[in-house]
């Protein structure tokens, strides 16, 4: 090679539009999605399902509660609400709460908004709501309220060291 010519470089790896620890976990588990950007962001689940064009059931939320001072993540749909008493007796926990954004990101290492079902900071318990189940695919954050990618709900769960269980609020 001569000073002239450019060095040869490898080709470049796609770009990832999630969050640099959500996509080295992907990397990790062996796992290709497609990681998809909005924007005008996808914080709340109505954001993503607006975003996506889904149903708002077919989002994941992930949740993370204290029991008994423990986090835990709740991976729940984006249509329904997380009932802390079943968490609680699903748990064995004397006392189980909503955690607050500065523990959220301590446990995870991702901001309330873009917290994604795995590759956290932390290994933390998780339970998965059983509804969960009722979708071929779900779409949950990829570790920033921007981003998105999709993934059949029992490779989510598998990936996330789910314990499948019914935590959700009883409709009204």
């Amino acid at each position: 090679m001569n000073a002239c010519e450019p060095p040869e470089t490898a080709p470049s790896a796609p770009v990832s539009h999630a969050h640099p620890r959500f996509a080295e976990a992907l990397a990790g588990l062996g796992l290709q999605v497609e990681v998809r950007r909005f924007p005008d962001g996808t914080r709340t689940a109505a954001e993503a399902a607006a975003a996506v064009g889904c149903s708002l059931s077919e989002i994941v939320k992930s949740l993370v509660f204290t029991a008994d001072g423990a986090p835990v993540l709740v991976l729940m749909d984006g249509s329904s609400r997380v009932d802390v008493e079943l968490v609680r007796r699903e748990l064995g926990a004397g006392k189980v709460k909503r955690a607050d954004a500065d523990l959220v990101r301590e446990t995870t290492g991702y901001a309330i908004g873009g917290v994604p079902p795995f590759g956290h900071a932390t290994r933390t318990r998780v339970l998965a709501d059983r509804r969960l189940l009722d979708h071929a695919v779900v779409w949950a954050a990829a570790g920033t309220p921007h981003t998105v990618f999709p993934l059949d709900p029992r490779t989510l769960i598998a990936h996330a060291g789910a314990t499948v269980a019914d935590v959700r609020e009883p409709a009204k």
